[in-house]
This record gives structure tokens, sequence and C-alpha cells, in this order.
């Protein structure tokens, strides 16, 4: 009874997901439906982990959910266990333990969930919900997360006013310019929601933002165009001749994305499409790209090792003639 006392009081409502209370752009049923159900095996795996006893209990019932949601999924029980990690009496091992099973498989969409749990956990608590997140080349990914919480739930502030955090607290050991980017990669990516995946919707959106902003801002929606879907061949490339000059860090992003699904062994047929489109290659050899980038170490100078990778991948694909 405590544990479903639990799961009732942590967990937003399924409604929270519909596309007409968020109020995003609607452009076709089956579009609306694939970001909704994206949403409800969201918070499906953070019910999971709202109530179990144990990190490791929900990974049997996360296997039995549909391939091509279950990285969403992962990424719902993560942030579920990164607010379970903020509460008084919180272990701060929960999202640790978690990543030491099958979720390990997922683990760029574990720390991205545990961004979500950042903007809904008061801040004197983020150490504690950050405690265990050992990866420092992708504790970016948690800024991400963030990023894309506040854009997803807070649209006029976000994407229509157009806000950025004058200054984040965390990391304190990571450079303010940087957060402030790695957060509108996360934006980017809610602007694939909240353009309801109509390419050109999510372009002039983008494009209303300061010129400064645009690159990242692609780059997070290339990204969920890759790993959620919902646009089609023709769709995707409008998308991609809209990014112009920043081609390159959509191709990345796609990339990323690649890897992602490749490492979960999530790979379903959107991907592929995507990956044809934005990268000019298929889903493994975009996940090689990117994989093949990525500093095993520290990185010398001042920009993060992240954007190291991120510039890497980029350069690939723009001498491969994708500018």
């Amino acid at each position: 009874m405590y544990r479903a006392l639990r799961r009732r009081i942590l967990t937003p409502a399924m409604s929270e997901t519909s596309v007409a209370v968020r109020g995003f752009h609607e452009k076709s049923p089956e579009s609306t439906e694939m970001l909704e159900t994206v949403g409800r095996m969201f918070l499906t795996g953070y019910g999971y982990a709202a109530e179990s006893r144990h990190p490791l209990e929900v990974e049997e019932r996360l296997e039995e959910l549909p391939v091509r949601f279950k990285g969403f999924a992962y990424e719902g029980a993560a942030m579920g266990f990164a607010v379970r990690d903020g509460l008084p009496f919180g272990s701060r091992r929960s999202v640790a333990e978690f990543l030491t099973g099958r979720a390990d498989k997922h683990i760029y969409m574990a720390y991205v969930g545990v961004g979500w749990a950042l903007a809904r956990v008061p801040r004197f608590r983020w150490p504690a919900v950050t405690a265990s997140l050992s990866d420092h080349l992708l504790r970016w990914l948690v800024l991400d997360g963030y990023g894309f919480h506040q854009a997803y739930f807070h649209p006029d502030k976000y994407v229509h006013a157009h806000y950025r955090e004058p200054s984040f607290p965390w990391p304190a050991d990571y450079p303010q310019t940087y957060i402030g980017r790695a957060i509108d990669q996360g934006i980017g990516r809610a602007l694939w929601f909240v353009g309801g995946t109509d390419p050109n919707v999510v372009a002039d959106t983008i494009e209303s933002f300061p010129a400064e902003r645009h690159s990242d801002l692609y780059s997070g929606a290339g990204l969920a165009a890759t790993y959620a879907g919902g646009g089609d061949e023709r769709e995707l490339a409008v998308f991609r001749d809209r990014a112009g000059e920043h081609l390159p860090v959509v191709a990345q992003a796609c990339a990323f994305a690649a890897t992602a699904r490749v490492r979960a062994g999530l790979v379903v047929p959107h991907n592929e499409i995507a990956s044809r489109v934005f990268c000019g290659m298929g889903v493994a050899e975009a996940s090689d790209v990117s994989v093949r980038h990525q500093p095993s170490g520290p990185v010398e100078g001042d920009v993060p090792a992240y954007e190291v990778w991120r510039r890497r991948v980029a350069d690939e694909f723009r001498a491969r003639g994708r500018a």
C-alpha cells in the first residue's frame, strides 16, 4: 500500500502528456498519437520506479514494453529513481544501482531522465540527485534533460518568450556559457514535440530565437526527429533543408541518437530513414562515427569534452558534404 501511495503521489497524471493539454501544434492524428505514446511510456517507466522496492526490480516490466518506446520508459524510470534520491530520506544510490543492470544500455536516456528530476526537486536537494552520476562526459545530458522538461512543461516561457537561465548552480565546476548551450540542446529536442513533428513549424520556431541559439536548437530537434520519429522521409528532408548551415550539427545529433538506439538494441525503421536523410548513411554507420570520435579521457583547453565530441562528429559530416 505504501509503494502504491508513493507512486500515486509522485507520478504526474497521464493527461499531462496530452498534446491538447500542452497546447502543442497538431500536425496529424498519427503524429499526435505517437507523441502522446512517448509521454505515456515515459510516465509508465516513472511509475514503475516510484513504486518499486529496488531499482533492478523494474527491469522485467520495462523490457515488456514496445521496442520503439522502451527507451522513453527507461528515461522515465531514471527520473523516478532520481526523484526518490532527492527525497529527504532518499538513498542517493537509486540511479547508480539502476545503471548496474539493463539500464546501462540506456545510459544516454537515463542521464536525460535525471535532468527531468532536477526540474522537479528543490535545488537544495540537487546534490543528492546527482551524487551518483560518475560519467563526467555524459553529465551534460542531465542539462539537456532539464532543458527539455522546461520547454515541454513551460513553453510560454522557454519557447515563446525565449527565456534563458541567467545562471545555473549545477554543476559548479562547469562553464556557465556552455551550461546554457546544453540546456538549449534539450529545448531544441522539446521543440520537435511542441511543433508536433511538423518540420516547418519546428524550423520557424527555432528561427524565432536569437541567431546565436539556432545551432543548438537545430541539433536538439534533429536528435528528437531521429530518436522519437514522427516525420516521414519528405518531412525530414524539409527539416534538413531548413537547417541550412546548421546541417552538420543536425547530422551530429542524429548520430548521437543512432548511438543511443544501437547501444540499447532498439533500432526501428524510422531511425534508418532519419539517418539516411540527415547523415547520408545508415544507423549503424552513423553510430560508428559517433563512437569513433568519443573522447576517451580529459581533453586540453577550455572547451568541454562533450562539446569536443560534438564538434568532431559534426566536422566529419561536414567533410562528407553534409553542409
